[in-house]
């Protein structure tokens, strides 16, 4: 398979990812408009079809539909799976206290930990943030679900930091999760 057929394949995956179901004229534009030729695009769609990765319903000549085979399943499953990391991610943050206060934690090992937790929050709402663009992934059960872990991970971290007994702890987990610092000469 060559390099344009995957770049065909991934871009019908991905519409047909945002969408659900599509007429099949309709995903055969957006996927030309984005890259290749019609005969090239079909073919791709029909070698997508007979892999068993997408499902072709014909309703008339002039109206064929596409969508990806278990698609709720698949959304569930990787919902699913971020929910495990948010359960995992909040019992941590839950159990951050009694660890830190057992294993005589230091200041910059809380320092440390806290920003560590607050990484790991920061990588499952970027992921969530992001599948919300998509329409099957929203009408899950799960997201709400898992926003919901992800606000209280948020909430249970800044009681943390509001609770710990050096004034300068929020001021030092900010100045240690700056990505970029910008000055005038960084900027064209």
């Amino acid at each position: 398979m060559d390099k344009n057929s995957e770049i065909i394949r991934t871009e019908i995956i991905r519409i047909l990812n945002e969408n659900g179901k599509i007429r099949g004229n309709e995903l055969a534009k957006r996927v030309i408009r984005k890259m290749g030729n019609e005969k090239i695009v079909y073919r791709e769609i029909s070698s997508l079809v007979e892999a068993g990765e997408i499902e072709k319903k014909v309703h008339s000549r002039a109206h064929i539909e596409y969508e990806l085979i278990n698609l709720n399943e698949s959304v569930n499953n990787q919902l699913k799976n971020l929910h495990k990391e948010a359960e995992i991610i909040l019992d941590e943050i839950t159990n951050f206290n009694n660890i830190s206060i057992e294993e005589k934690f230091s200041y910059q090992e809380k320092l440390r930990s806290v920003i560590h937790l607050i990484h790991i929050v920061q990588s499952i709402d970027g992921i969530m943030k992001l599948l919300t663009y998509y329409p099957a992934f929203k009408k899950d059960k799960m997201f709400s679900q898992i926003n919901r872990k992800i606000n209280d991970c948020w909430e249970m971290i800044r009681d943390i930091i509001a609770h710990q007994t050096n004034e300068n702890f929020l001021n030092e987990v900010l100045s240690n999760l700056r990505i970029l610092q910008f000055d005038s000469k960084n900027v064209n």
